[in-house]
């Protein structure tokens, strides 16, 4: 069985995107980045939101290939070969390696957390509440950025509480903090 993993890069405010929906963090230098690149290669199937699949859309660009460092063509190739769920009911296609799903978020999570080994990695704050309020998610990672942005999209829906148990810490480049945690 495998286990669902709530991961984003946010600020110590909270936020994975600025007050205008953008992405205000600093982009991950080239160690962080190495890090980004292990945890999206242990990935055996990425659950998407529509924004979120639409950000990521840019590491499926050929120019990925030519025009980027090392460490960037190696995420590219990482994030093409990991099979793609995209929920989103304004969607009529997606792109390589990815399939469209309309129906029931929580049951087709719930079925692919039954059929597949190691780790199911969910991006997206609407699908990740989504997910969580139903219990499918077994780990949180905040990515905590020395950053604040004042507003913007919370890495948790307002309105929900969620009781949490530490898992552990990790100190990365860029002067990120990994913190993890467990449903209590």
């Amino acid at each position: 069985m495998a286990r669902i993993v709530y991961s984003m890069l946010m600020s110590l405010d909270g936020y994975i995107a600025g007050p205008g929906g953008n992405i205000d963090l600093p982009v991950p230098g080239e160690e962080l980045h190495r890090h980004f690149n292990e945890d999206m290669r242990r990935t055996a199937i990425a659950l998407c939101g529509r924004r979120l699949y639409e950000t990521m859309r840019f590491w499926d660009s050929p120019e990925r290939e030519t025009g980027a460092t090392e460490v960037e063509r190696d995420f590219a190739r990482a994030w093409r070969e990991t099979p793609k769920i995209v929920f989103s009911t304004t969607l009529n296609e997606v792109g390589a390696n990815a399939r469209l799903a309309n129906g029931d978020a929580v049951a087709t999570a719930r079925s692919l957390k039954a059929e597949t080994e190691g780790q199911i990695s969910v991006g997206g704050a609407e699908l990740a509440a989504h997910l969580a309020r139903a219990g499918l998610i077994d780990e949180y990672r905040l990515y905590m950025h020395p950053v604040v942005l004042g507003g913007g999209k919370p890495y948790f829906q307002h309105g929900s509480s969620l009781a949490l148990t530490p898992l552990g810490t990790e100190r990365l480049s860029q002067g990120v903090t990994l913190l993890r945690y467990a449903p209590a």
